[in-house]
């Protein structure tokens, strides 16, 4: 029989998923402090990961370990040098958020396109429309989306953005011009080009050495004066301070930011008081049908893996 640690408590889905299979044994590990897992994971084959960190103190003292199975599709937290001479399997979940984070991309886009957060506070303050006439607002209609990563989320997100007759660019250097034209975008070859020229950026990328800091302020200032960013892949591909700066100096006309540098938050970053950027808790999956489908496909994930039944865009290359 193979042991599976929970490592994190997902939906409840995913907990019963694994008891409909009795060839394997599960136990839910929600203190994730280093200690613990140190004690705890020896004993396991498999696991699964939402956000706390495996690094290679906690993985050296885990023999039995084949397979770490993702709570999403980011893999930073884990030690990827580690586990790849260990030959230890890293697993996401590929298929599973592409459509709830693909929504939270429009909700964020029309949010600070209308200022309806302006407008919310306006209403409940009394004003109703003293100063509604006063507050800029923009349309999606015709603009131009420039997405940055063209994967699954990519993918699910320009279906949305075409629905509201945008145009769409796309810089993926890894996706061919043709599979992008038959998705209804147009392949970029330049970023910066395609920053001086795009209404709104979505990225959809790792984090990884080449996009830390991707979009910094020099590149930001490419951008046109009513151009709104967009970020739901990872913190530190925008330089938060450089965002702040741009905002505050008008450079463009608002962001939103689902995820950060430092999580969570830190209270002394500046983009916490900044109103013209808006903020989610790296909750664009939070879904109720997302965590229940993410948290299927991780436990799922781990059985295919034992079972050879593994579809293999689900494994990472380390």
């Amino acid at each position: 029989m193979k042991k599976i640690a929970v490592i994190e408590k997902i939906h409840q889905d995913g907990l019963d998923f694994l008891e409909k299979n009795p060839e394997y044994e599960y136990e839910l590990i929600t203190d994730v402090s280093e200690e613990n897992l140190i004690k705890k994971l020896p004993e396991f084959d498999g696991c699964t990961l939402r956000v706390s960190k495996l690094n290679e103190n906690i993985l050296k003292h885990c023999p039995n370990l084949k397979v770490i199975s993702r709570h999403g599709v980011g893999f930073d937290n884990v030690d990827l040098p580690y586990i790849k001479k260990k030959n230890i399997s890293l697993l996401i979940t590929a298929t599973a958020n592409a459509v709830a984070v693909a929504e939270h991309v429009i909700y964020m886009m029309l949010s600070i396109s209308k200022s309806i957060n302006k407008y919310d506070n306006e209403v409940r303050s009394g004003n109703f429309k003293k100063n509604a006439s006063n507050i800029e607002t923009l349309e999606l209609f015709s603009k131009e989306m420039l997405i940055v990563g063209f994967g699954r989320i990519g993918k699910s997100l320009i279906k949305r953005c075409l629905g509201f007759d945008m145009k769409v660019n796309v810089f993926d250097p890894f996706v061919s011009a043709e599979v992008i034209k038959n998705f209804g975008g147009n392949k970029i070859e330049n970023l910066e080009k395609g920053l001086e020229k795009c209404d709104y950026l979505s990225l959809h990328i790792p984090l990884t050495d080449k996009t830390k800091n991707m979009i910094n302020y020099e590149k930001i200032k490419l951008m046109k004066k009513n151009a709104i960013i967009i970020n739901t892949s990872r913190g530190g591909i925008i330089n938060e301070i450089d965002l702040d700066k741009a905002l505050k100096n008008n450079i463009i006309f608002g962001a939103g930011l689902d995820v950060f540098e430092k999580e969570p938050i830190d209270k002394k970053n500046p983009l916490i008081d900044n109103k013209k950027v808006l903020l989610s808790p790296h909750s664009a999956t939070f879904t109720n049908e997302c965590k229940s489908r993410m948290a299927i496909e991780t436990t799922k994930n781990i059985i295919d893996f034992f079972e050879n039944k593994l579809d293999k865009s689900m494994i990472v290359k380390t």
